[in-house]
């Protein structure tokens, strides 16, 4: 995409980010008494609340939500939070519905685009989605406005049956709507005539990712620190999208590679244009695998630029095996792609960028499944946490169970980096050798009642995945709750249960643009311990729990700073993982001006599992 058409892109986003989250704030201090400086008006005190139970209940879910933002913040200590972390939580919150709202408009206008849907968006209330939809409900919404409002909720809904994270109504994002006025500007902003051209552009809804934070924000924050200070703050440091050619050139030479060793006649040598054969370079063989097991991870996904193009190079093999077209975006979507990022806006973008590509690829395709997931830390709540681990029978499940979940508060800062299962492996071995001690060893562990040894066995074996199911059904029972943290505290376990399966999983294909510099300040003891070989740069730990997470013979391809090559602090890095546990299949030295406005030289590599 040409500089030109992406400062449009830029303008677009600040000024609709900018009358959006004026909006929300405006309506959180207006309508129910949440003031912009952390203040909340007593619901008693105001007749509004008292007099209509449905306003009562909202206002009660936002704070419930606004407080979740505030447990959410590891840089909120034990006690009383003060105003200023009141107000910063009801910023947060406001900009997150911001967000929301931007990405669900901008979804529906690409959607229409590509003919998913009726004009929706596109002419405002002059659509003829709207106008069609408009007619048998002209007497029962009473203003133009409100009908604008229903048919709009109503498109999410249906949206959200293949695509919750983002259209899901039901959290407290959704109880406050843009007001007229601010959607009116909001959709003469998204409907330029300069905008046109966008709409069908898959790297558009990246691009409104990178841009939705102020400039000015991620400045002040490098200003005033060297190292991000929570995970917030390192998700927008190191927003920097992937050109196009660097993204093509890792897959063409990881997962394009990879299947051309599989099948060396395949038609997609000659697809993968950046894939590098040299001249009588005889290609070794690999094992074929039929392409729904071949799986590829992004640990720091983004806005899913390489899952995105990885899509495309899948779809080619797919095809090239037969596999009827409606079917692949539903089977690569649930088998082959997979993406993991600390910012839970990252993880919207991306899902919905993938369900776009699947939709773009076959209009009816099947979509039960985008495989990005948030690493977010769990408990929210330590009361409901509790409250669950009282409900189980097994003390060696509570003490799993407990274990994980405090290993799991750094998963918001450390993200991918967090190995916790392989803790959760640790902590099973030594539970089942502490059980084999003791004078009970025909009993199954921590339940009551007689079993045979067999059953015990068995326990062991599965114990891992009982407790994973365990967590599953707390996480689904909770979420018909009443209470709005109960909800939210379910969705954080959700999450967190989805981030642990994904890196149980062995990949074939690992690619990144990983963070580089200085870890988050409280995740610097984890990494220094967990990482003593990489600790001093970001991207060099990822690159070595990239290839951790490969199984032998898998592909790593990595756009980084180039500092790794050269730099005696490097050196273990180099010896130790590049070419110890892996070999360099192929390296682009890029220089400096390649990711943006990120001042750092870049080297873009593939390397592959040896041991």
């Amino acid at each position: 995409m040409q500089r030109e058409v992406r400062m449009r892109i830029l303008d677009m986003t600040v000024a609709i980010r900018k009358r959006l989250q004026e909006d929300i704030l405006a309506q959180l201090e207006g309508t129910y008494g949440i003031g912009r400086d952390g203040r909340f008006e007593p619901i008693e005190s105001m007749p509004t609340m008292t007099r209509n139970q449905v306003l009562a209940r909202e206002r009660q879910d936002l704070e419930a939500a606004i407080a979740h933002e505030l447990s959410a913040d590891p840089t909120v200590g034990p006690g009383k939070p003060t105003q200023e972390q009141w107000a910063a939580a009801v910023e947060r919150f406001a900009r997150e519905v911001a967000f929301t709202y931007l990405n669900r408009l901008a979804a529906l206008r690409m959607m229409e685009a590509r003919k998913l849907i009726p004009e929706s968006v596109g002419r405002g209330m002059d659509s003829s989605g709207f106008r069609t939809f408009q007619m048998p409900f002209r007497t029962v919404t009473p203003t133009e406005e409100e009908g604008y409002r229903l048919y709009l909720e109503l498109l999410s809904d249906e949206a959200s049956v293949e695509l919750p994270v983002l259209f899901d109504r039901s959290t407290p994002a959704s109880i406050i709507f843009p007001s007229p006025a601010a959607l009116k500007d909001v959709l003469t902003e998204l409907n330029r005539p300069d905008l046109a051209e966008i709409w069908l552009e898959d790297e558009t809804i990246g691009w409104i990712y990178q841009y939705f934070t102020p400039k000015e924000q991620r400045e002040q924050a490098r200003k005033e620190s060297n190292a991000p200070r929570n995970s917030y703050e390192l998700s927008f440091r190191n927003q920097f999208y992937t050109p196009a050619c660097v993204v093509r050139f890792l897959t063409d030479n990881t997962l394009g590679r990879l299947w051309y060793e599989m099948k060396p006649n395949t038609q997609l040598a000659e697809r993968c244009t950046y894939m590098i054969v040299r001249p009588g370079e005889q290609v070794p063989p690999r094992p074929k695998r039929s392409p729904t097991e071949i799986r590829v991870l992004d640990p720091a996904c983004g806005s899913g630029h390489f899952l995105l193009y990885a899509f495309d190079v899948l779809a080619a093999i797919y095809e090239e095996e037969g596999y009827p077209r409606a079917e692949i975006p539903g089977l690569i979507l649930e088998h082959n792609l997979f993406g993991i990022d600390i910012d839970p806006r990252a993880v919207q973008i991306a899902s919905l960028a993938l369900y776009l590509k699947a939709k773009k690829y076959h209009p009816e395709a099947k979509v039960t499944s985008v495989n990005v997931v948030c690493a977010e830390p769990m408990p929210g709540d330590a009361a409901l946490f509790n409250e669950f681990l009282e409900a189980l029978d097994s003390a060696v499940l509570r003490r799993l169970a407990e274990a994980v979940w405090g290993e799991m508060k750094l998963a918001g800062e450390a993200g991918s980096l967090l190995k916790v299962e392989q803790t959760l492996s640790r902590l099973i071995e030594d539970e089942r050798q502490e059980w084999q001690k003791g004078p009970f060893a025909t009993a199954l562990p921590g339940v009551s009642g007689d079993h045979l040894v067999e059953d015990a066995e068995a326990f062991w074996d599965e114990v891992e995945d009982r407790l994973l199911a365990l967590l599953r059904q707390y996480a689904a029972h909770t979420q018909d709750g009443k209470y709005v943290s109960r909800r939210l505290f379910a969705r954080d376990g959700a999450q967190g249960l989805r981030f642990l399966e994904l890196l149980r999983q062995k990949y074939d294909v690992v690619l990144m643009n990983p963070p580089f510099g200085a870890a988050t300040k409280l995740s610097k003891a984890y990494i220094e311990k967990n990482y003593p070989r990489t600790k001093n740069d970001l991207y060099a730990a990822f690159v070595e729990r990239g290839l951790e997470l490969l199984r032998k013979g898998g592909k790593l391809g990595a756009i980084t700073s180039r500092t790794g090559f050269f730099l005696t602090s490097f050196q273990k890095w180099r010896e130790e993982i590049l070419l110890k546990k892996a070999r360099p299949t192929v390296v682009a030295d890029l220089g400096a001006g390649v990711l943006d406005t990120a001042m750092v030289e870049t080297a873009a590599y593939c390397l592959e599992v040896v041991e």
